[in-house]
């Protein structure tokens, strides 16, 4: 008998020795995250409530913490409408958001994470009390003539420049539900919001639906691609990963065929949106969506792109030749071209033409252990930081796979603490993102109100066999979430409204697009990408390979990005612009942004969600990504552990959250005028100097 009890324990013995002499090699945090999370044994029961917040150690505590918040709340508005108030009106404004915030961002994140049921309605209960709140201060004339006077002449404290760039933030937050207009057209606003958020809601909802199609119209040779149900076919997305042509393009003719119901909803979005921005004094809903935003105007998206459009142009062509000759040698037909279902198909298998290798054979390189050990690393250089990992008390997380980390500056103690919600698990959200549950500021004494954050990923849990493994775009996205965390980690600002990630959001993806940067550097991945079992180090051809493959095709992936956000502008910009329905203005915006043709018959725009939460807004990735560009270009590129760049960068950037206007605080940075041509440059330069590294190492 081949499985004897003495066989097995011995296997079990030598088993567990063998993973004691790897993990003793690694440091205590990366042992911590190569490891389940620690469950502390409760003998006692006294659990602290989630966060350490006593109110929460039941479920019934939202209830209870929602009725606090709004008490609190009214008497701070009399205070603040008060002819006897003694406080600069910011502070007190910036206390009553603070106050409705730790309920509502608390709340907000239970209502979608924690698993157990009572808790998630209790949360969700939280989050409509303090919506009602909310909308109470909106259409509170008094409140607003307050702040309306302090903004307009000052106010009867002493105040300073941040006071009045938080004072405006605070002002124009107001006016967005309309309640400087006349009471007719003030409920015109408030109408106007509540049906563009419910069209919103439907239009991504139906975004995300299969398309039932006829098998019968569905060639013979591909029908087996897809699920059917009797006589029809569901097509659930776009195929970018099959091998067969045929299948990539049905795909897209099927699932991008338009929907009467979606042009209707995503239409009517469109023209509301335009009449609350009319009815708010703006000339259209872009520029009601930019103010305050690093850009300012969407006339100067609008230079940006057309920049961008044309010295992409040449690029971009480069790249679907290359395409199409891969296409022309996989198919054996030199006459086929190039399509748009085929570009992620084409992208993909360059880059593993690129690695030399599939992803999965990076996996044992990249321990999530191994990657908290170099972010760690990383940090400590920059900014002297440690992230310590931190037992927690009983009943502090909602889950038991929860990570606590601490993070602790070499001088000035504890900084905040992160909460990582790294493991996939049933019914939990699949989105990788960083959520604020506390925002940082100064206090009354003089101490500062430390920030708590939950980044929040979906990998798989760790097994007996070993740790969590990475994917190389699974290391991305951890640099990148973090980035966000450290935003606001690092962030000390006076107020909690403009704290960490509290800010424009063509600025808010800075940091952590910056960290991608460091995640793609082979000099800080040296530092950790290192087999979880031998602790040998990623080959250095490896290493330049996987580098160099994240920035393949860029040019044409970059030109994608200019075509969105073309498209999100012309939707939301003046409608005597625009087609006599959505798929004939994306049409005219493909012709001239993109380098491949309109599909007959499809409307890619009808799922577009991003149009439904970044509405004039999906440029910010370009710009995010050209500040980012041009900060490491300047300060990181010659070394990634500069510790005066990073000291540099945490002080005049990072510490300011959006407390000052994210415009000023760039141009002061990079020391230059930001224009639409400088920051279109910016990208262009990042493209044509990928391209040299790529060209010595990948022959088509």
């Amino acid at each position: 008998m081949f499985w004897k009890p003495y066989t097995a324990k011995c296997w079990v013995k030598h088993w567990r020795q063998q993973r004691r002499q790897l993990v003793t090699t690694w440091t205590p945090l990366a042992t911590a995250f190569n490891s389940p999370p620690f469950k502390r044994l409760n003998l006692t029961r006294n659990e602290v409530g989630l966060f350490g917040m006593g109110e929460l150690r039941s479920y019934e505590g939202f209830y209870l913490m929602r009725e606090n918040a709004s008490d609190f709340a009214e008497t701070l508005i009399k205070e603040a409408i008060s002819p006897e108030r003694k406080r600069n009106i910011v502070q007190i404004f910036d206390e009553l958001s603070d106050t409705l915030c730790k309920v509502a961002d608390l709340s907000e994140f239970i209502r979608i994470a924690h698993p157990n049921a009572k808790y998630m309605q209790a949360a969700e209960d939280a989050c409509i009390n303090i919506s009602s709140t909310v909308e109470h201060l909106n259409t509170h004339k008094e409140l607003y003539s307050a702040l309306s006077r302090v903004v307009q002449a000052g106010d009867v404290v002493p105040t300073t420049e941040i006071d009045h760039h938080v004072a405006k933030l605070f002002l124009f937050d107001f006016e967005q539900s309309g309640i400087h207009l006349k009471e007719e057209e003030r409920q015109k606003v408030v109408r106007l919001n509540d049906y563009i958020l419910q069209l919103g809601q439907k239009f991504m909802h139906g975004a995300s639906q299969p398309t039932a199609f006829p098998r019968g119209k569905v060639p013979e040779s591909i029908r087996n691609y897809f699920p059917s149900e009797g006589d029809t076919i569901l097509v659930s997305g776009l195929y970018t990963s099959s091998t067969n042509p045929q299948a990539r393009e049905a795909a897209y003719r099927v699932f991008l065929y338009p929907s009467v119901k979606q042009e209707e909803l995503l239409s009517d979005m469109i023209k509301c949106r335009h009449v609350l921005a009319r009815t708010c004094g703006f000339e259209t809903y872009a520029h009601r969506a930019l103010k305050a935003s690093t850009v300012e105007k969407p006339e100067m998206v609008e230079e940006f792109i057309d920049v961008l459009t044309t010295e992409l142009k040449p690029r971009a062509d480069k790249d679907f030749r290359t395409m199409e000759n891969m296409k022309r040698r996989e198919c054996g037909n030199s006459d086929v071209t190039v399509a748009v279902w085929d570009t992620p198909y084409f992208t993909s298998l360059m880059k593993r033409i690129a690695l030399n290798a599939s992803a999965d054979e990076f996996l044992p390189y990249f321990s999530l252990g191994g990657c908290m050990e170099g972010l760690n690393n990383l940090l400590r250089s920059l900014y002297g930081i440690s992230l310590q990992n931190t037992l927690m008390e009983p009943g502090e997380a909602w889950h038991s796979d929860i990570y606590k980390l601490s993070v602790v500056h070499e001088k000035e103690g504890l900084l905040g603490y992160i909460y990582c919600d790294f493991f996939e698990r049933e019914n939990k959200p699949n989105q990788d993102c960083h959520f604020t549950i506390r925002g940082g500021k100064l206090m009354p004494d003089g101490s500062y109100q430390l920030p708590i954050v939950v980044v929040m990923l979906n990998l798989s849990q760790p097994r007996w066999t070993g740790p969590t493994l990475l994917t190389p775009s699974r290391v991305d996205n951890l640099f990148h979430e973090m980035g966000h965390a450290m935003h606001s980690m690092l962030a000390r600002t006076e107020y909690q409204h403009v704290t960490g990630t509290r800010c424009s959001t063509d600025f808010a993806e800075v940091p952590s697009v910056l960290m991608e940067y460091f995640a793609s550097d082979p000099r800080v991945l040296r530092t950790f990408a290192r087999h979880f079992q031998t602790h040998k180090p990623m080959s250095e051809n490896m290493l330049q390979r996987l580098c160099n493959s994240k920035n393949l095709f860029s040019a044409s992936e970059t030109q994608l990005q200019v075509f969105y956000s073309a498209l999100d502008q012309a939707y939301h910009g003046d409608p005597k612009n625009q087609g006599s329905n959505t798929t004939e203005t994306l049409r005219k915006v493909q012709e001239k942004h993109y380098g491949l043709p309109y599909v007959e018959e499809t409307a890619w725009q009808l799922r577009f969600s991003h149009l439904v939460g970044y509405g004039a807004k999906y440029y910010s990735y370009l710009i995010s990504k050209s500040i980012a560009s041009q900060i490491w270009q300047t300060y990181f590129e010659k070394n990634p552990f500069n510790r005066e760049a990073g000291e540099k960068y945490r002080r005049e950037v990072l510490a300011h959250g959006g407390g000052v206007p994210s415009r000023n605080l760039v141009a002061n940075f990079l020391n230059c005028q930001l224009t639409a041509e400088s920051l279109a440059k910016g990208l262009i330069h990042e493209i044509d100097d990928n391209d040299k590294k790529i060209e010595d190492l990948i022959k088509v």
